[in-house]
């Protein structure tokens, strides 16, 4: 009699949902809306929109990086077309930024783009790429927004979404609280238990993927044209 043949493995050992993914970026994108409105416009009069906002980034984050660990994401380019994308929709949101912000540091999207970079590099594997993943964190990490924490709470996320288990998911936790030393809390940590809701749902809402590209540069130059008071 034959054994009975194992069930086909899943597509990821830790496993969520594209439409919940999508959920999330809306999510983030609200969130994100809100704290530049309250930082630009409003004098971060708020504190509840500017604790909401911290968990932008690690959301934006885990929503990268758990692309980037689907299997065959490095064999089928995955990581190339990304930062292609983040580069230049990075450089349209330069402008207005600088008018935000200033030149130090850079926006966000070159965050997202360097940690991508760095993943990329540490999927080639070998001792070259690896010590050119440890510069690039290094160097890079002193130039865009949120600094090395953010780094380290993208690549926590990868690393989990790649091979799930306890001892990489406190990483990820512990990475994401490495925020606090930027955003001056710990709201950021709520970013972790919403996703891991977001997991245990199916949520219907189609991929609209160069929204999330746009929107960034395209609601920055809005805000960067309303007058504010000198």
């Amino acid at each position: 009699m034959h054994s009975l043949a194992k069930p086909a493995a899943p597509a990821t050992a830790w496993s969520i949902s594209d439409g919940s993914l999508e959920a999330l970026k809306w999510v983030g994108l609200v969130l994100m809306t809100g704290d530049h409105v309250n930082k630009y416009l409003l004098q971060e009069a708020s504190p509840t929109l500017y604790a909401l906002g911290r968990m932008v980034m690690p959301l934006f984050g885990f929503v990268l990086m758990a692309n980037l660990a689907r299997p065959g994401a490095f064999r089928a380019g995955m990581h190339l077309r990304i930062m292609r994308r983040l580069a230049a929709f990075a450089l349209l949101a330069t402008p207005a930024f600088v008018l935000l912000v200033g030149w130090w540091p850079l926006n966000i999207l070159v965050t997202l783009w360097l940690a991508t970079l760095i993943v990329w590099l540490l999927e080639r594997g070998g001792a070259v790429a690896r010590v050119a993943a440890s510069i690039t964190f290094l160097i890079g990490g002193a130039l865009v927004e949120f600094w090395w924490s953010a780094l380290l709470c993208c690549l926590g996320a990868w690393g989990f979404a790649r091979r799930p288990n306890g001892v990489r998911m406190l990483l990820w936790a512990l990475a994401t609280a490495s925020l606090a030393i930027v955003n001056g809390n710990f709201s950021a940590l709520a970013a972790l238990p919403l996703i891991l809701a977001a997991r245990q749902v199916d949520i219907p809402l189609r991929r609209c993927r160069w929204v999330f590209y746009a929107y960034y540069p395209a609601h920055l130059s809005l805000i960067a044209m309303v007058p504010r008071p000198a």
